[in-house]
């Protein structure tokens, strides 16, 4: 019995904890707000309260006995206060040029007044867009190409300089304003600098090769002129040292005589002629009969000077 009565009451309170808290919380006792989000309640077109702190809130500390009707016959409205972020696609903008261009808009954005956020502009983000989009056509067009391709980091603070003031008015404050892109429109335009800019890298290249050419030629022409200089003063002083050195060979008469013969020596062994040894003390018919022989073997056609070595001395 005791067991049944415990079950009973678990059931009872399990059922009337939740009850209870809902009651409380729609007789307008307390309200939970996240994090990141604001209530706003308004009775009979006034707002009679605005919660923006994060948790668990009493509200009739703030609101009074009408904090017991707000939930029926008021309205509470939830605003989401993170952060928020846009991207404008190809915002079409002229250069000072002329040139379509096309601009690539990102910005980031948050509620920072509630009760300007619903009741100061029916569309603010919708009227932020549109701010930003005529804030960057006013501040972007007629600026020099150059200047609109390299300078995006002051083209952003433009921008949010030139918006922020009017976004505050509707409780959007502007965030963070960076354009991230800036592109030709005119497709025919960009085909046209494409070609110009592959041309002049041709042009460039060629120039480089030309340059290279010509470097090389100069220093192979003065690798050359100083080669023949060189080997025409070698080939001065050639005969100088060669008669210096047979000069002072010729004084020792043996040596002279050796180094003649063995220059000539060498000068018949290098030959292709035919070379014919007789002894030294020969008679003189001898070496004519070989020389006869040798001239009748090879033949009228390949007849050639036999040289006889000199006899010994």
């Amino acid at each position: 019995m005791t067991l049944i009565i415990g079950a009973l009451s678990l059931v009872l309170w399990s059922v009337l904890i939740p009850f209870g808290f809902t009651l409380l919380r729609l007789l307008g006792v307390y309200d939970v707000v996240h994090e990141g989000r604001c209530h706003v309640y308004t009775l009979f077109g006034k707002v009679v309260g605005v919660m923006r702190e994060p948790g668990l809130v009493w509200l009739w500390p703030q609101m009074g006995p009408t904090a017991l009707i707000v939930r029926w016959l008021g309205t509470r409205y939830v605003v989401d206060l993170r952060r928020d972020q846009t991207y404008i696609r190809s915002q079409p903008v002229n250069s000072e040029e002329g040139a379509p261009m096309g601009i690539g808009l990102w910005y980031e954005m948050f509620v920072s007044d509630p009760v300007a956020f619903l009741f100061a502009n029916t569309d603010p983000r919708g009227s932020l867009r549109s701010n930003v989009s005529n804030a960057a056509v006013r501040c972007l067009s007629n600026m020099p190409l150059a200047a609109m391709l390299q300078t995006r980091h002051s083209m952003s603070e433009s921008v949010r300089n030139e918006v922020s003031p009017e976004s505050h008015k509707w409780g959007y404050r502007l965030g963070s304003v960076y354009v991230r892109k800036v592109h030709f429109r005119d497709v025919g335009m960009l085909r046209q600098i494409e070609e110009k800019v592959v041309n002049r890298l041709r042009q460039v290249t060629s120039a480089i090769r030309q340059e290279g050419a010509n470097q090389v030629s100069v220093i192979t022409s003065g690798a050359e002129r100083e080669a023949a200089v060189d080997f025409a003063k070698a080939a001065a002083l050639r005969p100088q040292i060669v008669g210096g050195a047979l000069q002072r060979i010729s004084r020792e008469r043996e040596v002279a005589e050796t180094l003649f013969d063995v220059l000539e020596t060498q000068r018949l062994l290098e030959s292709k002629g035919r070379l014919t040894l007789v002894p030294a003390r020969s008679a003189e018919l001898l070496p004519q009969l070989l020389t006869s022989a040798s001239l009748e073997h090879e033949g009228a056609a390949e007849r050639s000077l036999v040289p006889v070595a000199r006899a010994a001395r």
